[in-house]
Parts: C-alpha cells; structure tokens; sequence
C-alpha cells in the first residue's frame, strides 16, 4: 500500500483529493494538513506527498536538509511549478495539473512511488529549461514520455488495446474478466510505463511504438 498525505489549505479540496486518490487497493490517504509543519512528525511514515498550492513548497528545503522528506507530488498549472521543484531535489517529484483526474492522479502516485519523474504533457514542452535543471541532454525530458521504462505486460497490452477502443474501466474489466480495482491499477501502471499523462496519451504513444492495433 502506497501513504499518501494531503497538503492543501481548503477542507473541500483536501476531501476531495482523498476521494480521488484512494483505491482502496494501491493508494491510501493516511494524513491531510493545512501547512507542512502539521506533518513534519509524520513523514518517515509518507511515501508520496501531495501539494495542492504551489506556495506549499515554502519549508520543503529545510526537510530535504533533514533528510525527512518523501516523494512529492505538487498540483499546479504553473509555468515555473516543476522548475521550483526540481530544484530542491526530492528522491521522485512531479507535476499534475489543477485538472487533473482521479486515474492520473492515482497514476502519477504510482510513478513516484516507483522512482520515476512524472510531467504533464505541457510541462515536457517546457523540457529545456527543465533539462538544464536536472543535468540531462537537450530533448532527454521529453524522451522520457516517448519509451516506456520497462516493457509492458500482457495483460497490460490487453488493457491498453481496450482502452484505445474506447472501454471504460468497468467495461474493461468485464471484457477481460478482472475486478474494476485491478483494470485502475494496470491502467495506472501503463500510464508511468510509457510516460502517459491520460488514455488519450496513452493510446497515442502505444500506437507510436506499434503496441496498439487500430
């Protein structure tokens, strides 16, 4: 099980961020705060943290500095949002924006759990700068989305052949004969294996890399 902790300043957004993230199966929310410093105590226990106001990197330094800080997730449509984070260096951080769903949100969990850099698709856009930050080539942040990190599994490639003809979870799950809970986790696992921010990425990067049949 993955623990999530939520920081965001609003009640209903930290409700509703529970409500999106936990699975039931994957992903649980074991902590919600207003500010960093309600969570400090509680951090060697976090896996991924989750930051709804881009303001709420504010003290993510002074953690880093004491070595008690998890993988980040930050929630923001900002255009300088992963500049910022990149810079204090967590072990895993991304990116997702104000948008974004319950599926990539999830998916984006999963990623960092697994060690990986998770970006939306505009913000790969925004690649160069981001390269500089992070020590790699010109074009390497973007290529990230362009290959998947390890191979997909078969049951992933069923997944992802149902998803790019237009299958819902839940008719996925029928078609294959699996529970819906198990259908969101390959999903999930797809989305980090190719660098897939939503389905429809999905699809388009598994079609490029000839794992879809239209």
């Amino acid at each position: 099980m993955i623990h999530v902790a939520v920081v965001a300043q609003a009640l209903a957004l930290r409700i509703g961020l529970r409500a999106l993230l936990s699975d039931g199966e994957l992903i649980e929310v074991v902590a919600e705060a207003t500010s960093l410093g309600e969570l400090e105590t509680l951090l060697s226990d976090i896996d991924v943290l989750l930051l709804a106001e881009p303001r709420s990197l504010e003290g993510l330094s002074d953690l880093e500095l004491s070595g008690t800080l998890p993988s980040i997730l930050l929630l923001s449509d900002e255009a300088r949002a992963a500049q910022d984070l990149a810079g204090i260096s967590p072990h895993a951080w991304g990116v997702v924006p104000m948008e974004a769903t319950a599926e990539e949100l999830q998916a984006a969990v999963v990623a960092l759990h697994e060690g990986l850099i998770v970006l939306s698709p505009l913000q790969l856009r925004r690649g160069a700068a981001l390269n500089h930050l992070l020590g790699l080539p010109e074009g390497e942040v973007q290529g990230l989305a362009e290959h998947p990190i390890e191979p997909l599994t078969e049951r992933e490639l069923q997944v992802l052949q149902l998803l790019a003809q237009g299958l819902a979870n839940k008719q996925i799950a029928a078609a294959l004969s699996i529970s819906e809970h198990t259908v969101k986790f390959h999903v999930s696992s797809i989305y980090a294996k190719l660098g897939a921010a939503n389905r429809t990425e999905a699809v388009r990067l598994g079609v490029q890399q000839g794992l879809v049949i239209l």
